[in-house]
């Protein structure tokens, strides 16, 4: 996808662009979410959170270098285990793309919904029971339109863009965590034993990673990876790039957790509980609960902010992300191309517009697109660690600027953690994602049919161990214990254990079944491309 006036990223630029999507929503509304489900436990929700999304990205910085393209996520499974586990990992990628767009311009929304000044009744509207309601869906419609048009022209303009919003995202959380901590302090509010800092339990710790949006505010470490060849010096960069975002990002969504948790009066909280505070701006709401109204204001605006950045970087990834499917040829080829003067997928941008307004028509509240969007993302990676192990047995001579020392047990880590997060979205949100996932393979099987069916026999055998996984992480969801909505038959924690261990059968069942497919000597050419120095 690159085009002789295509500006590369540097690092500084790379790292603004990825916390540009890392703070957005979730920031807003998951310390909030995550208190009602684990109380102030939720602190180790994010910490564990963490956890799980940096092991699974470690996999893809030694993948990410040996392969430097656009939408590259959306490919590497389709390298090593041939069409059909390609085609299953992208669809589930892009999907979660397709939904954090919208998923971005309703939480902006939502908190104009709760402006409290008498110019802005008429935003009043906009939400209803927690619900985006005709006209504001309209507002949400304008929002994914700019967050398009924004990435319609060049990486540059994206750059200049994200790079000064970026600052700015940093800076009012830094200043909320700074003025709620002055106003309001109580650090007695995480407890004096075990059961007042856990009152509902321990699974609801793991539960608030999924359902509370966790997993998902941590996610946008893949713009990185589809950024792939327009980063300087990539061999060192993607790296970095993922993990000082990481960090950054991790810091503050722990400190705003802290920070929510100890700025609640006890005696309001004693009233309520953590479960019964009913906010639809939750940071904007404590400030003006705590007689801060400036910093509301300035936090008002700042959900238009953080949420416009994201959805701009989305945008971008989103685009590169279904141009690369393209290139898979199991969608129609007119959606890959490329504008040769500014070296961008408008076509795929276009399509992704009007999805995007599709999917947040039928799915009209943050907590239920944050739902989809973690689930759905979780499968796409667990393609990650399999593909990265496997290629160190089938392409031991390709070159690798990165060789991660500790592969060989971060990989099934990564792929236990992973399976882990996925169950812990609860039923029934795991079957009503592995469905939208499914829905996809008719255009496969189309592609197929019109290719003569070369290789389909060979693809489904190399992609059998997904198939039958997400069979098995369907069952278990419904057969798992209460605590994440299932019927109980296995009991916490044991449901964990019984997780943990299959999902290490399917690791190692998706690492003997990777084979050579045409698409491995396409892997080849690119892998060639890749310089080993520090001049690239």
């Amino acid at each position: 996808m690159d085009s002789k006036n295509t500006t590369k990223i540097g690092l500084f630029q790379l790292v603004m662009l990825t916390l540009g999507s890392l703070i957005g929503s979730g920031w807003l509304f998951g310390s909030w979410e995550a208190t009602k489900i684990a109380g102030p436990a939720a602190i180790i929700s994010w910490v564990i959170g963490g956890i799980v999304i940096a092991a699974i990205a470690y996999d893809y910085v030694e993948i990410g270098a040996m392969f430097p393209e656009a939408g590259g996520m959306s490919r590497y499974a389709q390298y090593s285990h041939g069409p059909l586990l390609g085609f299953i990992a992208s669809w589930a990628n892009w999907i979660s793309l397709i939904t954090l767009i919208p998923i971005e311009a309703v939480a902006a929304v939502q908190y104009m919904s709760s402006w409290p000044w008498a110019w802005a009744n008429w935003t009043h509207s906009f939400l209803k029971g927690g619900t985006i309601t005709t006209s504001g869906l309209m507002i949400v419609f304008m929002f994914i339109l700019v967050f398009t048009l924004l990435n319609f022209w060049s990486v540059k303009l994206l750059t200049s863009f994200t790079s000064l919003i970026s600052i700015l995202k940093i800076g009012v959380p830094a200043l909320t965590i700074i003025m709620l901590t002055v106003s309001g302090f109580y650090p007695q509010n995480y407890g004096h034993s075990i059961h007042e800092f856990m009152p509902y339990g321990s699974a609801p710790i793991f539960a608030a990673t999924s359902a509370a949006g966790i997993i998902f505010s941590f996610n946008a470490f893949q713009t990185v990876i589809n950024m792939g060849s327009e980063i300087k010096k990539s061999r060192k960069n993607i790296g970095r790039g993922i993990f000082i975002s990481l960090l950054i990002s991790g810091v503050i969504y722990i400190l705003l957790q802290s920070t929510y948790i100890t700025a609640m009066k006890p005696a309001t909280l004693a009233a309520t509980g953590w479960s019964g505070f009913d906010f639809n701006s939750p940071f904007a709401d404590l400030a003006i609960m705590l007689g801060i109204r400036w910093l509301s204001v300035m936090l008002y605006m700042d959900a238009f902010v953080s949420p416009v950045g994201t959805g701009v970087s989305f945008a971008a990834s989103t685009g590169r992300a279904l141009y690369a499917m393209e290139s898979n040829q199991h969608i129609p080829s007119f959606i890959g191309k490329i504008n040769q003067k500014y070296g961008i997928p408008r076509v795929a941008m276009i399509v992704n517009l009007v999805l995007s307004m599709l999917m947040v028509s039928i799915f009209r509240s943050w907590s239920t697109l944050a739902t989809v969007i973690s689930t759905s993302t979780l499968i796409a990676y667990l393609t990650g660690p399999v593909t990265a192990v496997a290629f160190r047995k089938m392409a031991p001579n390709f070159k690798r600027p990165v060789k991660l020392k500790n592969l060989g047990w971060m990989a099934p880590l990564s792929f236990v953690l992973a399976s882990l997060a996925i169950y812990w979205a609860m039923w029934p949100t795991t079957i009503e994602v592995i469905l939208v996932i499914l829905i996809g393979l008719p255009f496969y099987f189309y592609y197929e049919y019109r290719a003569g069916y070369v290789d389909t026999r060979k693809a489904f055998y190399s992609s059998m161990w997904m198939i039958v996984y997400l069979i098995f992480i369907s069952a278990m969801s419904y057969l798992g214990s209460e605590q994440f909505n299932g019927i109980n038959w296995i009991h916490y924690p044991w449901d964990f254990v019984v997780i943990s261990l299959a999902s290490l059968v399917f690791y190692y069942w998706g690492i003997k079944t990777a084979h050579v497919f045409p698409d491995f000597y396409q892997a080849k050419e690119l892998n060639d491309t890749v310089i080993m120095d520090d001049d690239d």
